[in-house]
């Protein structure tokens, strides 16, 4: 395998937020169960699983630093396990077998055994049967199969607000069965995320117990906002008075409003950020910031005072912005 730091996109300096960070925003590109079938995603997954496991460990990642183990993980005289501590490289909340985030609530939804590690068992002994010739097409069929859950678990979509789903709330939310349930959505929570609630299925016959409730969380579009990672993205449009002379102005943000102060002289496509105003941290990840990108607009209607001080205007440096285009 290359260098763990490569295959995961950071630099040597990188600390443990930016690893896991990384490594979060490429599994969730490269999961299997969101590209079936492609053995090429299949093949990178297991890269970014095997580079997080000796980077997300700082024990491991300092043995690697020192050439104590190779980038597999294996010591360089004794062979290593490839998909050990997958599981705690999935980053904060354990994975659902649909490939998002998955988190249980409080003692009355206490975890049980996570359908993941059926899967993660399939994954290995299809490896194990790869390694002894065994056809690739049987680890395939193992990790479908463990991934069927019991047949009274049920499943629902939940729309969630942006804004509810970027800085966290509590919902209640009514069950099929007429069941009320209190639900703590964490911040942060991306489109796709799942919610288990424990013992919330349908009921089991013979005094088996009942199966769980998955709410797959799908966070509604704003007007507005827009997210990446965990920063926020706001065009704001700003008047020609406000961007020649400078002005402070108000600006929503997922936090509320807040004043932010626009420069002299600022042009349309000009950055502002707004320092710890994105998505609230997560575990050890950062809080995000919000930048803002303005837009100079022009009065709606005709001005005369502006169009006749326009044509008597002659700017002290002449300038065309249309010289990198040659014209």
């Amino acid at each position: 395998m290359s260098d763990p730091y490569k295959t995961l996109g950071v630099a040597r300096t990188a600390d443990q937020a930016e690893i896991k960070s990384a490594y979060r925003k490429l599994v969730k590109k490269y999961h299997p169960d969101l590209n079936p079938g492609d053995t090429d995603v299949e093949r990178r997954f297991k890269e970014l699983s095997a580079a997080y496991d000796v980077l997300g460990d700082p024990a491991k990642r300092a043995r690697y630093d020192r050439g104590e183990i190779d980038p597999d993980g294996r010591s360089r005289s004794t062979g290593g396990g490839f998909w050990r501590n997958w599981k705690r490289g999935s980053g904060a909340g354990s994975g659902s077998a649909d490939g998002g985030p998955r988190f249980d609530f409080g003692n009355e939804f206490d975890s049980e055994p996570d359908p993941m590690d059926e899967i993660l068992k399939a994954w290995r002994n299809a490896k194990a049967r790869q390694d002894g010739g065994e056809a690739a097409g049987a680890g395939d069929a193992a990790a479908r199969t463990a991934q069927r859950r019991s047949p009274q678990d049920q499943r629902y979509r939940l729309k969630v607000p942006f804004v509810e789903a970027a800085g966290g709330i509590k919902k209640r939310v009514t069950l099929s069965d007429g069941k009320v349930i209190s639900l703590s959505i964490p911040a942060g929570t991306d489109d796709g995320a799942t919610l288990r609630l424990k013992g919330q299925g349908k009921p089991a016959s013979g005094g088996k117990p009942a199966g769980d409730a998955y709410l797959e969380l799908q966070v509604e579009p704003h007007a507005f906002f827009r997210r990446e990672d965990q920063d926020i993205r706001l065009e704001l449009p700003v008047t020609l008075k406000e961007a020649v002379l400078g002005a402070s102005v108000t600006v929503p943000t997922i936090h509320g409003n807040v004043t932010l102060k626009i420069p002299k002289g600022a042009n349309t496509g000009q950055v502002l950020r707004l320092r710890g105003k994105g998505v609230p941290a997560a575990g050890v990840e950062p809080a995000g910031d919000q930048y803002v990108e303005l837009t100079v607009v022009l009065p709606v209607e005709p001005d005369p005072a502006l169009e006749a001080f326009v044509e008597s205007w002659s700017p002290a440096v002449p300038q065309n912005p249309r010289h990198k285009m040659g014209v």
